[in-house]
Order: C-alpha cells, then sequence, then structure tokens
C-alpha cells in the first residue's frame, strides 16, 4: 500500500476486510498530505463520517483505524436511524506541525473526486475551521461554522447522546435514569468529555476525570470547583473504588484484557469509537456483570448534527432526535436480554438487519 502518487486516487477493494466497499489511499507532495478514505458501505446512502488526523506509526496502522471507524460509521448511523452508510478518513502527520491549508485543500479535492459517496466532517485531530478550509474544495463537507452555513461543534450533541445513554443503562440496571449521587469516572475531557462533565454534575452525579493533557483537566477542575476530582491516570480512574460508571472518551480500545479484569464499575458508557479492544471482550464484560452501552449508538449524537446539515440545520430538531437515544440504548437491553447476547451483539443484529433491508429493497 506504498505506491502512491500525486493527485491519483488508489482504490483498493478489502472484502477481507470488513467487507468494505472501496479504500482510497491519497497523497499530495507539495502539500504533504497523506490520507486514508474507507467506505464500508453506501447501502443506506451515501457513506458519512469524519476526518481523524493523527500521527500513525505506519501506513498499514491508519489504514486499520480507517477500516475499523468506517465499519463503525456504517452501524452508528444504521442504528440512528441515518440514510447513511459509513465512511471515515484518516490524515497521517502530527496536526500540529503539518497541518495546513494547502494539505487541507487537497485532503478535500480528494474527498470531491468521489463524487459524493463519502461526506466528510470533525473527528480527532480536526476541527470547524477546518471542514470550512475543506469545503472550499468540496461541498460533500460537514461540521463546517455556522458562518459558513455549517452547524458548528457537533460535540455538544455527541455528549448530550452519551449521556442519555447513561441515563438509560441506569434505567436498565438499576431502575432509575437519575445520575444524582452516583460516582462517573470520565477517560478523557477534551471536546466531547468536558460536556459530558457538564451534563453530569447538573444531574447531580459525582465525577472524576483524567486526561493526559494536564492542562485540560486543570480547566475542568477550574470550571467545576465543586462535585468534580481527578486521579492520575486511566488505570487509576478504572480502578477507582465506589465507581458506578465509567466512561472512556479518548481514543479506542479502552475496554481491553487489562483493563475488564480490573474496573470497578458496574457501567460503562463513554464516548470513544471502538472502544471493545478486540471480539470477545463485550463476553468478558458481560461475565463480570458490567452492563456496557455499545458506544457507536450513544456517541451518535454528533453525526445525527452533521446529517442535518445537510438538509438546512435546525438544533432543536437534532436534539430531539439525539434524545432518542435513550431508547435506542433501552432497546438494545431488552434485545441482548431475549436472545441471551451481550448488549453489544444485540446492537450489531439491529442494525446489519436494517443495512441487509436496505441492501433488498434497493437490490444490492
Amino acid at each position: 500500500m506504498t505506491d502512491v502518487t500525486d493527485g491519483v486516487l488508489h482504490t483498493l477493494f478489502r472484502s477481507e476486510q470488513g467487507g468494505h466497499e472501496q479504500v482510497v489511499l491519497c497523497q499530495d507532495r507539495v502539500s504533504g498530505l497523506k490520507a486514508v478514505i474507507a467506505i464500508h458501505s453506501t447501502a443506506l446512502g451515501p457513506a458519512l463520517g469524519g476526518t481523524r488526523f493523527y500521527p500513525y506509526a505506519s501506513e498499514e496502522e491508519a489504514v486499520a483505524d480507517a477500516l475499523n471507524l468506517a465499519r463503525g460509521m456504517s452501524y452508528k448511523n444504521a442504528m440512528a436511524g441515518l440514510d447513511h452508510g459509513g465512511g471515515k478518513a484518516v490524515i497521517i502527520g502530527d496536526p500540529r506541525l503539518i497541518k495546513t491549508d494547502e494539505l487541507l485543500l487537497a485532503y478535500g479535492r480528494f474527498v470531491a473526486s468521489l463524487g459524493g459517496r463519502y461526506v466528510t466532517a470533525c473527528d480527532v485531530g480536526t476541527y470547524v475551521a477546518d471542514m470550512d478550509v475543506v469545503a472550499r474544495e468540496c461541498r460533500w463537507t460537514t461540521g463546517r461554522s455556522p458562518e459558513s452555513g455549517g452547524a458548528g461543534d457537533s460535540s455538544v450533541l455527541t455528549a448530550f447522546g452519551v449521556f442519555q445513554g447513561m441515563r438509560a443503562s441506569a434505567q436498565h440496571l438499576w431502575g432509575d435514569p437519575s445520575l444524582r449521587g452516583r460516582r462517573v469516572g470520565v477517560a478523557g475531557v477534551g471536546k466531547v468529555g468536558h460536556h459530558l462533565v457538564d451534563h453530569l454534575r447538573q444531574d447531580g452525579a459525582e465525577v472524576v476525570v483524567t486526561d493526559v493533557r494536564p492542562e485540560a483537566v486543570r480547566r475542568i477542575l477550574e470550571r467545576h470547583p465543586e462535585g468534580v476530582t481527578a486521579v492520575a491516570d486511566t488505570d487509576a480512574l478504572i480502578r477507582a473504588e465506589g465507581l458506578d460508571i465509567y466512561a472512556p472518551c479518548a481514543l479506542g480500545g479502552a475496554l481491553n484484557d487489562e483493563s475488564v479484569p480490573v474496573l470497578t464499575a458496574r457501567i460503562v458508557c463513554g464516548a470513544a469509537n471502538n472502544q471493545l479492544a478486540h471480539p470477545g471482550v463485550e463476553k468478558d464484560l458481560a461475565d463480570r456483570a458490567i452492563l456496557y452501552a455499545p458506544d457507536y449508538v450513544v456517541n451518535a449524537g454528533g453525526v445525527i448534527q452533521v446529517a442535518d446539515e445537510l438538509h438546512g440545520f435546525d438544533f432543536e430538531r437534532c436534539r430531539a432526535k439525539a434524545a432518542e437515544i435513550f431508547d435506542t440504548t433501552l432497546a438494545i437491553f431488552a434485545r441482548a436480554k431475549d436472545d441471551g447476547i451481550p448488549p453489544a451483539a444485540a446492537a450489531d443484529r439491529i442494525a446489519e438487519q436494517r443495512m441487509a433491508e436496505a441492501r433488498a429493497a434497493r437490490g444490492y
């Protein structure tokens, strides 16, 4: 996957890696752009998913992340009731060092060359201002600023949706959706995490936070001088005594062979994508009687927002749709109980059923 030349899309069909429809490697030597665009499915409509800007150790690692994230977006969009398939893009490199308008414009031209099969938005390492630049070359860009005709920061509704998933989890496990008096650990208080802490404090929860960036922790403690404490790292957080809910809100793979055995919380519900490090972790959680709210279900508020942007953004309409994550999460728990399977498997079944029905209806 290293034979990439300027201005050329190398389209790879990788059916052995999750049935993806298309994988595109992009390179522009003038701007320094190296990117991967993965389209998992267009059964429900154009693939929709954000652009991650991250210093991957290798091109292979970047491709693997794009494939996983794109597949997750197919399931997320299906469970959110959107008429969109799943896609994701990753730009390889440290955004603090190489991000320029020229690079983003070059990336926009690659996305535009797909003719609307993939619609992009923000993700880790990209922001509203970046999408405004990308949109100068590509009309299939969401997550833009209101001044540029967009909806602005999607992290607001992402956090709101996670909060609804958390309330549904509490309802299912404890018979009461209120989080008052519950102790919630939030790992990662960046774009989404700090909004989630706001919701938790408003609902009366006690919050424990951690983040790899000391300044992010400092800001959240200054914002909430009461009811919020900090621990040194994620390992200390997942082992914290009296933790009711654990909310992974940073990068994926938070639930793995090392973290699950020592996790003290009864519920896991967070904003991070791809929280399950590998197949089988969902069963490990179930075996320990830890209720897992599938990440792609509860963190769908952001994609609900950017999808609405394509049709003329209305915040209250989006907020109402994001509030439905509460009922969707409860329905998944009910399906899991009926089928005798973990919630992650139940969510997959529901999403796959919707995609299969759409493929059949469209004659795939």
